[in-house]
């Protein structure tokens, strides 16, 4: 799957997110964040080199069901699951090479 560009979409619930089979990188924030926006050319070319690793942006916010469920409190938050279950998350990540030990956690044995 590629990288996915937009924050401004219904949130999946969290059963929806649970049920997900395979790698799965969640990527909480705002379009209007600044730390947001820096993060992307870093995340993009991570989640890119990672075939098969399915990126969903959630818009984070107040009233946000999902990112109050995974304690979310700065932006943006990657987390990184496989089958549904959480393995790793970073917060405001600025490097590729970081995203990309991450994701390690969720590909091998694919």
């Amino acid at each position: 799957m590629s990288f996915d560009t937009n924050y401004e979409k219904p949130e999946p619930t969290r059963e929806e997110i649970q049920s997900v089979s395979g790698p799965l990188v969640l990527e909480f924030g705002a379009t209007w964040c600044g730390f947001c926006q820096g993060a992307q050319s870093a995340i993009r070319e991570a989640i890119e080199a990672v075939p098969g690793v399915r990126h969903v942006k959630v818009g984070d916010g107040k009233g946000k069901l999902l990112g109050r469920s995974f304690t979310v409190k700065l932006w943006p938050t990657l987390i990184f699951l496989k089958e549904g279950q959480e393995h790793s998350r970073l917060v405001r990540p600025s490097q590729s090479e970081e995203i990309r030990q991450a994701l390690e956690s969720i590909t091998t044995a694919l």
